[in-house]
């Protein structure tokens, strides 16, 4: 089976008219994106776009011999005109499938929001699954559902949609999931694929022509990651980024709860709020156990210095003495301790700790310790790591991977 990608941009398109956005300044060449329309076998065409005839041609196809339209979302603004030759579009019903004369079955998937999703099965048994922007599969929960060959989705906008699939069993190791209807929401540059690659996805300019089945080189999601970055710099968030793709991710709150301390209480709100509804929070500063957990489901560790303070007030760093009377050592054994754990987990784990040490040296000794502890806990971390991140204004730099 194979399908032609007439557009992979949002709706509106990239870049959107009169948006003076940087992405949509520099949404040039193979970065600028048609509304999202798939032609599959040059027989079934997937979403009507503006101007559907002339991309086809670009990418080298006709739509002369497509032999059913179907729609998957409300279209917005005056209705597109349908090119001659070509039949009037439709919808297939939520649950019930469609058989063509050219052998393809389409199969219509129910969502939770406006609109209808498409499994498409090839006359060689090839299976893909489009669905529309802004959408997420629904009545999947409980349901054993075979691998598809090719999923196309709304992955930045709506990645618990892939973490949905990925608990079903939709979306396994070998499946080709491309990203679609990207919009301007996400900065120009390299920050695209990076986001892509971390929820095993990729995006296609416009006109490529995939075979659905064929092997492709899925991106290898990172199974350490670690994110450093300074206070209100945005580590937090894109650490969460990284895993909200993924079903059942286990949250491990270093810090804690501390009785009496209201804005403490309200950033652990708003750190519940943002996350996805499927994940499970735990309050520990016992990570290694967790880290040799063979078969349970990501990590997210916020953050490690959280837990060097922990571990730094149980063997007593902060008073001389008992740092120069074996504190010392025995900080640094942890430490060793968790990086050992670290290289040898099989777990995926996303890390998230502070960059200190740049700026204002601390006045005082214990908090010139502190600095100092924490650069070698953050460089001994980073070592295990296929990916490190430094987050700076919200930006993210790859330092590895």
């Amino acid at each position: 089976m194979e399908l032609t990608l007439l557009g992979t941009g949002a709706p509106a398109g990239l870049p959107r008219p009169d948006c003076p956005c940087a992405t949509c300044a520099t949404a040039l060449g193979d970065a600028a994106r048609g509304a999202t329309a798939l032609l599959v076998d040059g027989a079934l065409l997937l979403d009507l776009t503006p101007g559907a005839a002339l991309a086809a041609a670009r990418a080298g196809r006709s739509l002369t011999g497509v032999r059913q339209v179907l729609l998957s979302h409300p279209q917005a603004g005056p209705a597109v005109e349908v090119p001659a030759g070509l039949p009037q579009p439709g919808r297939v019903p939520d649950g019930r499938e469609l058989a063509l004369l050219t052998g393809h079955r389409v199969r219509a998937q129910p969502l939770d929001s406006p609109g209808t999703g498409y499994a498409v099965t090839g006359p060689g048994g090839q299976r893909l699954l489009y669905l529309p922007p802004g959408s997420a599969p629904a009545g999947l929960e409980g349901e054993a559902v075979e691998p598809y060959d090719m999923v196309l989705a709304d992955v930045l906008g709506r990645p618990d949609a892939l973490a949905r699939l990925r608990a079903a069993g939709a979306v396994g190791p070998t499946t080709d999931v491309v990203a679609v209807h990207l919009d301007h929401d996400v900065p120009p540059g390299g920050e695209l694929p990076r986001r892509l690659a971390a929820a095993g996805a990729r995006a296609v300019p416009d006109g490529t022509t995939l075979a659905v089945g064929a092997y492709e080189d899925v991106p290898d999601v990172p199974r350490r990651t670690l994110v450093l970055g300074g206070a209100r710099s945005g580590k937090s968030v894109e650490a969460e980024r990284r895993l909200e793709a993924f079903p059942d991710v286990l949250y491990v709150a270093t810090g804690g709860t501390r009785d009496g301390d209201g804005e403490w209480a309200a950033r652990v709100t708003a750190h519940r709020e943002r996350r996805p509804g499927s994940w499970r929070t735990v309050e520990t500063c016992d990570l290694v156990p967790l880290l040799k957990d063979e078969d349970g489901p990501p990590l997210l560790i916020d953050c490690l210095s959280l837990w060097l303070t922990d571990v730094m007030d149980e063997v007593g760093a902060w008073d001389d003495a008992e740092w120069a009377g074996g504190g010392e050592r025995a900080l640094r054994a942890r430490v060793t301790e968790l990086a050992e754990a670290v290289r040898r987990t099989r777990r995926t784990v996303v890390a998230v700790s502070n960059e200190v040490g740049s700026g204002i040296v601390p006045a005082t000794a214990s908090g010139r310790r502190y600095r100092d502890e924490l650069g070698r806990l953050n460089t001994a971390f980073a070592t295990e790591c296929e990916h490190v991140l430094l987050v700076v204004a919200g930006q993210a730099l790859s330092l590895r991977g």
